[in-house]
Parts: structure tokens; C-alpha cells; sequence
């Protein structure tokens, strides 16, 4: 988009939620051959009208603060033998320093996500990152079992809303045809979280004891905090909604109309904050938004299959990726016959970082497959034309916990474990990635209460997997626990990915006819970039 210059579009949704009219008129702007949706308003200050440069930054910052909330929830996983010895516990009871802080990451969204629609994006987001660096020096103090407890559960806590916020900024300033891209840029930076015990293995070489992660970690979260009180404007902006008939051009100019009447005509378009303005952190409280109503709300859209797929699909990969093989490999590899050092424990992480990097270049595969099937379908969107590039990872995933289990198990040669591990890291990128923009597309009624569901639900699924993974070990074998079951499970879900692709929209139709459709449309309070 050049300078100055502001988008304009016709687009719409159709009256089912997840199909779009991307058909361009006359003066539209358009991408990848399809009109731009949402329709932005045409005011310099509507984050869909900023440049490029302003929405790549604001999504950099956010997926920089996953990267750091994540890295610092898993890396002390390295530590578990560690904190066994120093507090005098059981490697399970140790274990307990990742699992309760990982189940309060995701309950701290229940609060602040509710919160950011209340006061604002940009003050939760700054509230959070303080509370995040006041836990990290937190346990970097702690003597006790009992207080590093308490301090990683108020950092996880705080941090919280690191994962709802990027996906919700990706919707409040990027375009449809932008967000697969987008949403998977932000899963990058959560899955490289998981990479956090590989430094934090690597730091006891220096002599130092496990406290200096804590340090570092901080010390990185107050430049973030720093730059995003600089960078990260307020997102959230009032618009007027675009939707049509699916038959009625007169409407679609009608809805054109409406938004040059609530905007004006070009002579009295508002001019772009200042910068002063734009560093604002209080803008009030809206007050049309029902802060308590919205944490039981969310609750049902666990009922809503799509969004039930993303919170399965995170809590099982997160599950397996980063707590399964984190604890268990540090455990593994230092025992007899490898006899590696625990500074080297954390080595696995570079078989998640190989899966990840060897799936980046798919990132915008589900954007262009979804462009391409929209232009064969005469410029209607389905929110299910991006799932046929997850066929793949369907299967890669499930057989590469196969052999790491069967490694373990039979103690095979450490390549086995690292195969392992990179194949499911590859399809995980996958189902985070194209899950959740698949659920986004297909509901956008109250966004941020979907997301306090997927980040409940992943997070429990996750804490249900890692809570007693060392004694299901022990007492049933690694072939069983990880190779049978958590295999069995992961396959399980990832073939519901042949249910959407074949009855999607189907069930789209069914749940719009639905109490819950009817619910949520009620209570739209406002009409969010989603």
C-alpha cells in the first residue's frame, strides 16, 4: 500500500458465518486476485489502514513475548533432577515447578483476555509483561520449594495472555488473505519457546546454578516490555459491520454507503494520532462490554467442534513436544547406557527447532491453497479451503512419537530420539498454524472469548498429559505410554482434520442454527476487526 493511501473494498461476509464474498468491484483494492477483507474504515487510524511496517513490528513484538513466555515456563524442565536433589523431593513432585505454572499460563487468559476487551489491548499487554518480569526476578531469588512455586506461577500467570493477544492482532490489523501467513510467523515463535531447556542446559556450563536462567530470561523481558511501550499501539477500532445478502449487490452498496457515512466524506477524514497520542496507555473503560459475563461465556465454545479441534490439537502436541519429551529425555539420555552430562540434556530441543525450520517454508501454503480454491469457486471464501496442505503432517506427526517412544524404550542410538521428535515438531507447526486460523475464519463473533476457550482447553489438556507422565512411565514402559497410547490419541485427533475438509461446512450450517449461534450473536457488543 503506498503511502497515504487508504484501502477501500466491498467485500463481505455471507450470512453463514465462515463464507466470504471476496468478488472485487470497481476502486477495490485487492490481493492474491480477491477483494481485501475486513473492510476497513476510512480513517488513518484503523490498524487495517497502517503500514506494513507498523503491523510487522507489532506482530514481531507479540510473538517475541510467546517466545519468552514459553521459553520461560519449559526451560527449567531440564532442572527437574536438580530441584529433586536441592529441595529434597521426588523427580515427580519436581516436575510440579513446570506442570501448575503451564496450567496457570493458561487460566491467566480467563482474566486478562475479558480484561483487554474491557480497558484496552495496549494496557493488559503492558500490565502482563510487568507481572511477567516481576516473577521471573521472583524465582531467581527463591530458596524454597514453596516460593519458586509461587513466583513461576505469577509469571505464567501474568504471561497468560501472550497467546490470545497475537492472534488477536493478527485479526485486528492484517487482512484474511494474510493471517495463515501471520497466525504462522506467531505458532514459529511459541514452538521455539519449547527450545528454552536447550539454553537453559547450557548455562550450567558457565558454574552458575539454575537461577541464572531466570536472570536472563528477565533481563530480555524488560527490553521487550521497553520496545512495546514504544511500538505497540492500541488495536482495538470500532467499524461498520460488512455483511450482505449473498444475492444483493443493492446491499453491498448500501454497507459501502454506511461506512462512508460513519466515516465522511474524504475532506473530513480524521488525521493520524501523533505519536504522544499513540503512546497512550490509559484510554478508558468501555463499558459495554460485560467483563464477567464474557469468563462463562467462553466456556461454550468448547461446544463449537472447530474451536474443541484447536484446543485438542495444541494441548496434544504441547503436551508431547514440550513437556513429554522435555522430561523425559533429560531423565533418558543421563542415565545409563548414554551417560550424557546434564549439560547436554538439552540437546533434544535442536530436533524441535530442525522440525520447525524444515516446515517454515509451508507457512503460507494454506493462504494460497485457500486463494487458489476461492478463484475456482468464483471469489467465495470457505473457511475450509485451507486444510487440505495438513494432509501430510496428518501422518508424519503420530510416526515420529512412534519411534521416539520405541528409542526410549529400547534404548536405541540418540539419532532415533532426534527423528523422532523433529517429525512431530514438523506436523505440530502444521496443526497450530492452520487449526486455529481455520477455527478464526469460521467463527468471528466474539473472537476473544474463542480464544480463552482454546488457550483453557490446550493448557488443561496439556497439565492432564504432563502431571503423572513419570509415573505412567514407570509403571507401564515407554513403548506402551508414548508409542501406544499418546500415539494412538495424536492419531485420533489429527484425522478429524478428513471430518472438516469433507462436512466443515455442514457443520457450520448446523451449529448456525444453533442456541449457541443465537447466544453469541446477542452479545456482540461491538463490531471487531476479526
Amino acid at each position: 500500500m503506498a503511502p497515504g493511501h487508504l484501502v477501500h473494498s466491498h467485500a463481505h461476509e455471507e450470512e453463514l458465518p465462515g463464507t466470504v464474498n471476496l468478488r472485487a468491484a470497481e476502486g477495490d483494492d485487492t490481493a492474491l486476485g480477491q477483494a481485501l477483507y475486513p473492510v476497513p474504515a476510512e480513517d488513518p487510524n484503523d490498524p487495517l489502514q497502517w503500514p506494513a511496517w507498523k503491523k510487522s513490528m507489532i506482530l514481531l513484538i507479540c510473538a517475541l513475548y510467546s517466545f519468552l513466555g514459553n521459553c520461560a515456563l519449559l526451560g527449567p524442565s531440564v532442572y527437574i533432577g536438580l530441584y529433586a536433589k536441592e529441595f529434597d523431593i521426588t523427580p515427580t513432585k519436581a516436575s510440579d515447578l513446570v506442570s501448575y505454572p503451564n496450567l496457570a499460563f493458561g487460566f491467566g487468559s480467563l482474566i486478562l483476555v475479558p480484561l483487554y476487551l474491557k480497558i484496552g489491548r495496549r494496557p493488559v499487554m503492558l500490565l502482563s509483561m510487568v507481572f511477567f518480569c516481576a516473577g521471573l526476578i521472583g524465582a531467581s531469588q527463591a530458596t524454597t520449594f514453596g516460593g519458586l512455586m509461587a513466583c513461576r506461577i505469577i509469571h505464567g500467570f501474568g504471561s497468560g495472555v501472550c497467546e490470545a493477544l497475537p492472534v488477536q492482532l493478527v485479526n485486528d490489523v492484517f487482512f484474511l488473505h494474510e493471517r495463515g501467513l501471520r497466525i504462522g510467523y506467531y505458532t514459529i515463535a511459541l514452538c521455539f519457546g519449547s527450545t528454552g531447556p536447550l539454553y537453559a542446559g547450557y548455562m550450567l556450563a558457565g558454574g552458575y546454578s539454575w537461577k541464572l536462567y531466570f536472570y536472563v530470561v528477565f533481563a530480555f523481558a524488560v527490553a521487550l516490555l521497553i520496545l512495546a511501550f514504544f511500538v505497540v499501539e492500541e488495536t482495538a477500532y470500532k467499524r461498520v459491520p460488512s455483511t450482505a445478502s449473498p444475492t444483493s449487490t443493492l446491499t453491498t452498496n448500501k454497507i459501502a454507503e454506511a461506512s462512508h457515512k460513519e466515516t465522511g466524506p474524504a475532506s473530513s477524514i480524521p488525521p493520524r494520532k501523533t505519536f504522544a497520542q499513540q503512546l497512550k496507555v490509559w484510554n478508558g473503560i468501555d463499558h459495554e462490554q460485560e467483563f464477567w459475563i464474557m469468563i462463562p461465556r467462553s466456556f461454550t465454545y468448547f461446544l463449537v467442534p472447530q474451536v474443541l479441534w484447536v484446543a485438542t490439537s495444541f494441548g496434544l502436541y504441547i503436551g508431547l513436544g514440550a513437556l513429554a519429551f522435555n522430561y523425559t529425555f533429560p531423565l533418558k539420555i543421563t542415565a545409563p547406557p548414554y551417560s550424557w552430562s546434564e549439560t547436554n540434556s538439552g540437546l533434544i530441543t535442536i530436533a524441535t527447532f530442525l522440525g520447525f525450520i524444515l516446515a517454515l517454508p509451508f507457512l503460507s501454503s494454506s493462504d494460497r491453497l485457500a486463494a487458489h480454491y476461492t478463484r475456482k469457486n468464483g471469489g467465495i471464501r470457505e473457511a475450509e479451503m485451507r486444510l487440505g496442505v495438513m494432509l501430510p503432517a496428518m501422518i508424519v506427526a503420530p510416526a515420529g512419537v512412534i519411534l521416539y517412544g520405541l528409542a526410549a524404550q529400547n534404548n536405541l542410538h540418540w539419532v532415533a530420539y532426534f527423528f523422532g521428535v523433529a517429525m512431530d515438531q514438523w506436523g505440530a507447526l502444521f496443526y497450530f498454524s492452520f487449526t486455529l486460523a481455520y477455527a478464526v475464519d469460521s467463527y468471528n463473533a466474539n473472537t476473544s472469548e474463542m480464544l480463552i476457550a482454546m488457550n483453557l482447553g490446550k493448557q488443561a489438556i496439556s497439565f492432564g498429559m504432563g502431571i503423572y507422565l513419570l509415573d505412567w512411565i514407570l509403571d507401564n514402559g515407554f513403548a506402551v505410554t508414548i508409542s501406544g497410547i499418546f500415539t494412538a490419541v495424536l492419531l485420533a485427533n489429527n484425522l478429524v482434520l478428513l471430518v472438516f475438509m469433507v462436512w466443515g461446512k455442514r457443520i457450520r450450517v448446523f451449529m448456525s442454527k444453533t442456541w449457541l449461534a443465537r447466544l453469541h450473536k446477542r452479545t456482540i457488543k461491538n463490531v471487531e476487526v476479526a
